[in-house]
């Protein structure tokens, strides 16, 4: 298994094994393990953010990932050994290499013109709505960045809870 296939199921599913917007935050972890959590600031407020490996997920106050990022821009790619046959990859996918894959799978695809200016660009697989975002380095060939699909925007009961009047 290489990258591309890591890749090309996320396009395909709109997940990478069981992680996929809108999942049970206890499922995640009794399949992947626990995860690193990331403190941004002083505050441990939500949404939060944890990592497996190069795998981002930013999980609601009512415990269901709303949103899922791939980090493919180091050098060495790490995701969870229950997500693939392998723990690391290398990094840096190039463009041609994804588009191929891509079209072998039948995901079709478009340009994805809000994530395209400067030097970089984006597609949006058209069936998920997952983004791939490449970084366009001066003389060469695109290589990709971050993968993943949109933010799940959902209404949380746990917010409801929280401001309801008694």
């Amino acid at each position: 298994m290489e990258i591309v296939d890591v890749l090309t199921e996320l396009a395909r599913s709109g997940q990478v094994g069981p992680v996929a917007n809108g999942a049970d935050w206890d499922t995640v972890i009794e399949a992947l393990g626990e995860p690193f959590e990331v403190v941004v600031g002083k505050r441990r407020s939500w949404p939060r953010l944890f990592t497996y490996g190069d795998l981002e997920l930013s999980v609601c106050r009512c415990q269901k990932v709303v949103l899922i990022c791939l980090q493919t821009w180091r050098d060495v790619i790490e995701l969870p050994a229950a997500l693939a046959d392998r723990q690391t990859f290398p990094g840096h996918p190039k463009y041609a290499d994804l588009i191929a894959a891509l079209d072998r799978a039948g995901c079709a695809w478009r340009p994805y013109s809000p994530l395209t200016f400067d030097n970089q660009c984006a597609i949006e697989v058209t069936s998920s709505g997952v983004l791939f975002v490449f970084e366009i380095p001066e003389g060469e060939d695109p290589i990709l960045n971050i993968a993943g699909p949109q933010a799940h925007h959902h209404d949380c009961p746990a917010a409801t809870k929280t401001h309801a009047t008694p």
